[in-house]
């Protein structure tokens, strides 16, 4: 059987009107699944009219303006139900999901289906839970002491992954799947013994450590940034916040 790296993934990543996971809201999102390295990706592409507007800055990254998404995007709520059920299909049939910065694109999710659904992320998944593959966590993990950045299109540059179309959904989605088959082959020995269940629950104790490691980064620096170490998913803030 082979290693997860060299059998079917699917990759999911959105645009968005900032960062800010639990106000800002999807402008447009991609589901990619290749079922085999090497074979052409399927891909299913989503353009949303978030109806709020969108800032010029995250304009200048995906290009997409308020008019174009006025235009031509969907209502969020079919396409949010969508999202879901595209990726809840994909837990169904087994197949590990690639999310590059897991916390972002599937928190962002979660609170746009609690915004315009009344549901939530995890509602879609009751009787098959994801099974994430996030390249940032892995690769801070398995290469811990390299310096530089670790954006997508560093780890692309550094795995040797062409990236064409960077902050475009669909060519991000590739981008990471591809990247996170790179680093299951260069760290085979490993990687090779553990299924994509267990590294799944490896990344969340990974990515809790890491975040402990940048807090105590910025609590060195004077910063009072704060670093959330839920993943792949945040809890939901209350209410009252």
């Amino acid at each position: 059987m082979p290693c997860w790296f060299e059998g079917p993934l699917a990759a999911f990543d959105t645009e968005t009107t900032g960062v800010d996971v639990e106000q800002d809201r999807i402008v447009s999102a991609a589901l990619v699944v290749q079922r085999m390295p090497g074979g052409m990706p399927e891909v299913l592409r989503w353009l949303v009219s978030p109806g709020v507007p969108v800032p010029q800055e995250a304009t200048a990254i995906h290009g997409l303006t308020e008019d174009h998404l006025q235009h031509h995007g969907r209502w969020p709520a079919p396409v949010m139900a969508e999202l879901a059920r595209g990726l809840a299909e994909q837990a169904l049939r087994g197949i590990p999901l690639v999310v590059m910065n897991a916390p972002f694109d599937l928190t962002l999710l979660d609170r746009e289906l609690r915004r315009h659904r009344n549901s939530s992320l995890s509602a879609y998944l009751e009787s098959h839970p994801l099974c994430v593959l996030d390249p940032r966590v892995l690769d801070k993990h398995l290469d811990r002491y390299r310096k530089g950045r670790r954006t997508l299109t560093d780890l692309c540059a550094h795995y040797g992954v062409d990236l064409t179309g960077a902050h475009e959904a669909a060519a991000d989605a590739v981008a990471a799947l591809e990247v996170a088959r790179a680093i299951g082959r260069r760290f085979a020995a490993r990687l090779e013994g553990l299924s994509p269940t267990e590294l799944h629950t490896r990344q969340a104790v990974w990515y809790a450590a890491q975040a402990r490691g940048l807090q105590a980064w910025f609590a060195r620096n004077g910063s009072d940034e704060t670093c959330d170490p839920a993943w792949p998913l945040r809890p939901q803030l209350p209410t009252a916040a």
